[in-house]
């Protein structure tokens, strides 16, 4: 497994699962349904390209053998403002090839700010990961789960509580490309 994609599966595991900020992720994460695809793209085209093809595997194979991917982007789009710009493009290739409810995107980010927060307001870190990342998710796996799951409107309020309530030695533990 190369350095980025170790990167990403330890803070899923211990970010994303380990505090169940994503209380549908684990279950995926154990059955090994979760790819984690790093593009080595530089550009808007070739990684436009890279989550075409990522997109199309998710829709040519069944969720019983991947679930989800996270496109993780090493060398590129280190810049928020620039990686937000980027995910109207992604929108848009949604959008062309007619997989608008069909697939949808979460976004994470080392410098992740949420709009009205603070730079460091912490409760961005429940959408800092150690690179950029584009979450591909479909849409019907989701509408399945959140019906067995109460309350899903308080997760982003439960998530925010919960790395709030982080000591910082907890922060440096889990977020260590934070601090360095």
């Amino acid at each position: 497994m190369n350095p980025v994609e170790q990167s990403v599966r330890q803070w899923l595991e211990d970010v994303v699962i380990g505090l169940n900020l994503c209380p549908f992720a684990a279950k995926p994460n154990r059955n090994k349904q979760i790819k984690v695809f790093v593009s080595e793209a530089t550009t808007e085209e070739a990684l436009l390209a890279d989550i075409l093809v990522e997109l199309t595997l998710l829709d040519t194979t069944p969720p019983s053998e991947l679930e989800t991917t996270l496109v993780a982007i090493p060398n590129f789009l280190h810049d928020f403002f620039d990686y937000n710009q980027f995910l109207d493009w992604v929108d848009a290739l949604l959008k062309q090839q007619d997989w608008q409810g069909i697939y949808q995107i979460a976004s994470f980010h080392p410098n992740y700010c949420f709009g009205g927060a603070d730079e460091d307001d912490t409760e961005n870190l429940t959408n800092r990961s150690p690179y950029p990342v584009i979450h591909l998710i479909r849409e019907e796996s989701m509408e399945r789960v959140l019906k067995h799951y109460p309350n899903p409107e308080a997760i982003p309020d439960t998530n925010i509580d919960r790395v709030e309530s982080l000591s910082d030695a907890e922060k440096r533990k889990l977020f260590p490309y934070l601090f360095s």
